[in-house]
């Protein structure tokens, strides 16, 4: 792997190669401190050279000039503390190194830690994830986020189940699942270490599939039954949680139960004023003031700060009512379980809230908007192959004109990156038989 004793050299290598991952790692001091104390600098050496999609260990061991034995201990070590993810396949196995989120912040935070110093692990990520302006900004910069908003049920108008999609339902999308495991929630794990104990409940953090299996398999999170799911989804939406998901339409591989004072995607929303840091559901909270009556139960209920008590003349008289920011409400739904009075119902959005088919799909159109598609199409030349390439371009052509038209330098690159590879492998032996 290369001389690897000039760790602040190896540290600062390892910090570039994790801010070319689409949800980014901008530099600060709280993050080279963060590095140091999860990666071992052997470990930090090998994670430079692991691409951001996945790679077959036994080209990863060829990359990196190391025996495929010692490799796979150390990538199995690895991967134990949620620095890498692993995975096999066809007999074959992969690695793909962890971005900070969804990545080594949650699994470290996902279980207890006797062997880590979680107090200092927890004060360095609340420096450089919840009062760091320049990361909210790297992970949230486009449109398309990692996260979205999954509406209460129960809270839909009357006749509009049959209307809502599968990927819309978290009951559909827990049952539906192979696998399922649940672990802390990482956010309010992180808060704790902090003296910010939340009276939410902890153990809420869902994961699904595949995901949940590798979890499992790791230790980061434990095996529960489809039923044993369904039981803590429903305890966590009577502790006024709203439910997050996987950003896409198939293969959903977790589920968040949420609070606003905790989460690290709704407080870039709070700080920040991030409203896109969660892609809302297709619905939206509506209030009757004529029913309303100004409890103020919804408003404290709301995870984002979407409503607001104003007070005024109504009918002749000064009284106060609840007013919706339509540019902040997700849409969760958790405001409608604390109205008794019948003045707060979920309406539909005007325009229709699509999610991206895929994991694949939803990383290659964030990865246009944040200018990043080139790191993520290059990154990995030597396995990307023809068929990865072309599902890239289809997912380009389905992408608006203005990001369409951002994906095309990078796309031509790519393919005379894929010429001049081709042309340097040829050796004057093989030029020669050809």
């Amino acid at each position: 792997m290369g001389h690897v004793a000039n760790h602040p050299k190896t540290y600062r290598l390892l910090q570039q190669r994790l801010d070319r991952q689409v949800t980014g790692a901008p530099d600060a001091p709280a993050l080279q401190q963060i590095l140091r104390i999860l990666f071992k600098p052997e470990e930090a050496a090998l994670a430079c050279q692991i691409p951001t999609g996945f790679i077959s260990l036994r080209r990863l061991a060829r990359k990196v000039d190391m025996e495929e034995a010692a490799l796979d201990a150390m990538v199995t070590t690895m991967a134990e503390r949620g620095l890498v993810f692993d995975a096999e396949h066809n007999g074959k196995r992969y690695v793909a190194l962890a971005p900070v989120v969804i990545g080594f912040f949650e699994f470290t935070f996902m279980r207890v830690r006797p062997d880590a110093p979680m107090h200092e692990l927890s004060e360095l990520f609340e420096q450089y994830m919840f009062e760091n302006e320049d990361f909210a900004r790297a992970v949230f910069a486009g449109q398309n986020q990692i996260g979205r908003s999954l509406v209460r049920e129960e809270a839909l108008p009357a006749g509009d189940h049959t209307e809502v999609l599968d990927w819309e339902r978290a009951s559909h999308i827990v049952t539906s699942a192979r696998s399922h495991a649940v672990s802390l929630c990482a956010c309010r794990h992180h808060a704790s270490h902090l003296g910010r104990e939340c009276a939410r409940p902890q153990r809420t953090c869902l994961t699904l599939g595949g995901a949940a299996e590798t979890l499992a398999r790791r230790g980061i999170a434990e095996r529960i039954t489809g039923s044993e799911a369904m039981a803590i989804l429903e305890q966590a939406k009577e502790a006024g949680l709203a439910q997050t998901g996987d950003n896409v339409q198939r293969n959903v591989s977790y589920i968040c139960n949420c609070c606003g004072c905790c989460c690290g995607m709704m407080s870039a929303i709070r700080r920040y004023e991030m409203t896109n840091a969660i892609v809302t559901s297709n619905y939206m909270a509506s209030i009757d003031p004529e029913r309303c009556t100004g409890c103020s139960k919804c408003v404290k209920a709301c995870p984002v700060g979407a409503l607001k008590l104003v007070v005024g003349e109504k009918n002749g008289k000064r009284r106060g009512w609840v007013v919706r920011d339509e540019k902040l409400c997700l849409g969760c739904g958790v405001c409608y379980s604390q109205c008794d009075k019948g003045a707060l119902r979920m309406q539909k959005r005007a325009q229709r809230v699509l999610p991206p088919e895929t994991t694949f799909e939803r990383v290659v159109t964030m990865a246009v908007e944040r200018g990043k598609l080139g790191d993520l199409l290059f990154d990995n030349m030597e396995g990307l192959g023809g068929h990865a390439l072309a599902r890239a371009v289809q997912v380009v052509e389905k992408l608006p004109p203005t990001q369409a038209l951002l994906a095309i330098a990078p796309l031509r690159s790519v393919f005379l990156a894929g010429i001049v590879n081709a042309a340097q492998r040829m050796t004057p032996a093989s030029a020669e038989i050809i």
